[in-house]
């Protein structure tokens, strides 16, 4: 992936040691704060990860083997015989990067290899050091962010935190399900939590805001200092709190809201949002473009994010555009990144970045990473052009896993690598100066310094 001395030079020499600062994942909590020891390879490799599931089950793999109950050396058997029908996907590279990587396997995955792989990982896996902790530490990882619902109890995050470790372990605040204003039982049973868990019985709209306000608080004492929205399409409505109060208050009596009720009301709530992360000096990630639960079947019977979603093609200027507006005229736009998933709309998220920057802060509207289907060799590449023709490459805050796999980490490397011989080619052209002291600062500077400084995770230091 390197095609030229000058990227070469760029990784090893510059990128490939930098410490990873993984601002946005899906690790479970629980495991890191009780430094899980896994049983084998199917555990660590194969429990939560849809990529891997897509792909077995494009090969004919059945959901047992995928989600159900086989034993986990079957499990890992079925994948590994799909390896080999992966090539030009990023699975198999990352496959093999994961291997190599923390356990120094060099050879191709496949069912031939199958038996002795397992057979030296889980080996591997016994020892201490590959506890879940030790694994980040293998990796180099100084920051982790997990996603965390307001109306869940957070103390897997007080364990670590009073536990002094030498990772930084942070919540994200991610309250989507108090949009979800049409989710019937589910969302009377999201408040009922929502009460219990702050102390604010919530039974009228003020409430809710009151209640949704102290999760803000109760997650900035424990370090968090972003929050996140996963959404096909921003919310950009203009409401005001009276007609937001009518809305939620139809829903709590039992009644039905229509879609243009829940608009209006998850579009007051998105304003509320942004003024809470504005107050505190947090950052805002919206992550749009995501076709959810594509196939209701499925989604009945293994319930979401087991590998049914896809890209959508709503459009995403008018409504985010809007909403960054209603902020920035409240005075409350905060350091926000939005996360593209449509190819189609990449020079549209990087160019609406730059009608909110202020001179505040470098960088304050940040352009995402490539997500999801994107985080991928060509879709990284599209995000790094797109932002580089339209903002400040220079000041970007660089990769991030969304993974919840402890094996993800090498996507940073993966990250870098491509950077770098974009960067090589680049001089090799004489496209950007032939000086590797300056792209070098630049380099670190995406790679680890720009989330550095951008987040303040080291505020207190």
């Amino acid at each position: 992936m390197l095609e030229n001395e000058a990227a070469r030079s760029l990784y090893h020499d510059v990128a490939k040691g930098l410490p990873i600062i993984d601002y946005h994942c899906h690790l479970p909590p629980e495991e890191i704060a009780e430094n899980r020891q896994f049983e084998n390879l199917s555990e660590l490799w194969l429990e939560g990860d849809h990529y891997k599931w897509r792909a077995m089950r494009a090969n004919g793999v059945d959901e047992k083997f995928c989600t159900g109950d086989a034993d986990p050396y079957d499990k890992f058997l079925a994948f590994a015989k799909t390896v080999p029908y992966l090539l030009r996907n990023p699975i198999y590279h990352w496959t093999h990067l994961e291997l190599k990587r923390l356990f120094g396997i060099d050879s191709l995955l496949n069912e031939q290899s199958a038996p002795e792989i397992w057979a030296q990982a889980n080996e591997q896996l016994a020892d201490e050091s590959m506890r879940a902790q030790g694994i980040l530490k293998h990796f180099n990882v100084e920051v982790v962010c997990t996603t965390d619902d307001p109306a869940a109890a957070l103390p897997h995050h007080e364990k670590y935190k009073a536990s002094n470790g030498a990772l930084k372990l942070f919540p994200t605040y991610r309250p989507d399900k108090a949009l979800n204003i049409q989710g019937g039982d589910d969302f009377q049973a999201w408040l009922n939590a929502l009460s219990d868990v702050s102390g604010i019985s919530v039974t009228n709209f003020s409430s809710l805001l009151e209640a949704l306000r102290k999760r803000h608080d109760d997650f900035g004492a424990l370090g968090c200092r972003l929050s996140d929205h996963g959404l096909e399409q921003c919310f950009g409505g203009t409401t005001d709190k009276a007609t937001a109060a009518t809305i939620f208050e139809k829903a709590l009596a039992g009644n039905a809201v229509s879609d243009e009720e829940r608009y209006s009301y998850a579009s007051y709530l998105m304003v509320f949002f942004g003024e809470l992360d504005a107050e505190k000096g947090w950052t805002k990630q919206l992550h749009l473009g995501a076709y959810r639960n594509v196939n209701s079947a499925k989604l009945k019977q293994l319930g979401p994010d087991t590998g049914y979603d896809s890209i959508s093609d709503l459009p995403q200027a008018h409504e985010l555009g809007s909403y960054f507006d209603q902020l920035e005229s409240r005075g409350a736009m905060p350091k926000t990144i939005i996360y593209n998933l449509n190819p189609a709309q990449n020079y549209v998220f990087a160019s609406l970045a730059g009608n909110f920057q202020d001179g505040s802060v470098p960088g304050k509207i940040q352009f995402g990473s490539g997500w999801w289907f994107l985080d991928q060799h060509e879709g990284m590449e599209w995000q790094i052009n797109a932002l580089s023709s339209q903002g400040l490459l220079s000041r970007f805050v660089g990769m991030l896993t969304d993974s919840r796999s402890f094996l993800s980490f090498p996507r940073h490397e993966y990250f870098r690598r491509i950077l770098c011989n974009m960067l090589g080619k680049d001089i090799e052209k004489g496209m950007i100066p032939d000086d590797i002291d300056l792209v070098s600062r630049m380099l670190k500077d995406i790679c680890y310094s720009n989330a550095r400084n951008y987040f303040g995770f080291y505020d207190s230091e």
